[in-house]
């Protein structure tokens, strides 16, 4: 099966199963989704969304919550991974943003790239899902099945943003990278996952890969 023709089928899949996927990190606005992806990093959407009530109530604008310390908001969020850091950053940018851009979240890549804590895929998400602009941020779940399907090698999230990207048309890009991270949540885990039974992997999985599969077993 030619790649184009296999991304089309994937694509076809998974919006059947994902029609209008939401957005898995309970936000408000783009700064409230901001921090929540900011915090997102080795920590569990669900533990994310347990907290930041609270951190919102705290601080619930980039002015508000650049008043609160470091030790204030650490103590909202110390339970997911990194707090310390996480605290430190969210404090920082939300002064930035502040001192620099009127207390609005920027709507360039790097503009957000350039605050403090946000890599490339922290901005790739507020782009697409706070603005709409078409943006294919690539976290693990979507790395592993790009490789996976055979639509990338799998050798960077870099690269595979770049195939994905080539493969998929933009129009697609914003929904699409919600219904693989789905997909790869309920239908396609890492380790114990029969390909041959799913419904992607047993025509998109090569048989290089499906032999690689059953060896882990």
């Amino acid at each position: 099966m030619k790649r184009a023709e296999k991304a089309a089928r994937i694509a076809e899949i998974l919006e059947r199963l994902y029609p209008n996927p939401p957005i898995p990190l309970d936000h408000r606005d783009p700064f409230t989704l901001l921090v929540a992806v900011l915090l997102s990093a080795q920590t569990t959407d669900k533990k994310v969304n347990e907290v930041t009530p609270d951190l919102f109530r705290l601080g619930p604008t980039p002015a508000a919550m650049a008043q609160r310390s470091e030790a204030e908001i650490l103590q909202v969020i110390r339970v997911l991974g990194l707090a310390p850091t996480k605290a430190k950053n969210v404090r920082r940018l939300s002064q930035l943003l502040v001192e620099r851009h009127g207390g609005q979240v920027p709507r360039t890549l790097a503009e957000l790239e350039a605050l403090p804590g946000v890599g490339h895929k922290t901005a790739s998400v507020v782009m697409a899902q706070a603005f709409g602009v078409p943006a294919f941020p690539v976290d693990t779940h979507i790395h592993r099945l790009a490789a996976r399907w055979g639509l990338s090698d799998g050798s960077s999230v870099e690269r595979t943003e770049r195939d994905l990207k080539k493969i998929f048309p933009m129009d697609q890009w914003n929904p699409l990278h919600l219904r693989i991270i789905y997909f790869g949540r309920e239908y396609c885990p890492a380790r114990g996952h029969d390909l041959e039974a799913c419904p992607i992997c047993c025509f998109a999985a090569s048989k290089k890969r499906k032999l690689e599969e059953a060896r882990r077993k």
